[in-house]
């Protein structure tokens, strides 16, 4: 695996991190203030797993006046997905849906 895949991994395997994104994902363009609010850490412990996710390129960050906004970037999250669970269940989806296709046509 290359490198990007290793840092996309690491900062997925944290839940603290995988609920940022699920934050994200539900409200996209929020400001460290705003992603803190729920969670039980100080702003520096948000901001070191912001960095982490940055690093990651899960993130994209824009300034909106004094604020940075932080938006979720899914692409990496896909890529993951294509090389390493898509091609592990097509072969299986495959049949199911032949299976389905076999059994709708039957009398």
């Amino acid at each position: 695996m290359d490198e990007h895949g290793d840092a996309v991994f690491r900062a997925l395997a944290d839940p603290t991190r995988r609920l940022l994104l699920d934050r994200l994902f539900r409200q996209d363009g929020q400001s460290i203030t705003q992603l803190e609010c729920e969670l039980p850490m100080s702003r520096f412990g948000v901001a070191k797993h912001l960095r982490v996710l940055d690093e990651a390129n899960l993130l994209i960050t824009r300034k909106s006046g004094r604020e940075k906004l932080h938006y979720l970037n899914p692409v990496p999250i896909r890529q993951i997905h294509d090389r390493w669970i898509n091609k592990y269940t097509e072969s299986r989806v495959s049949a199911l849906t032949d299976l389905k296709a076999e059994l709708e046509a039957s009398p």
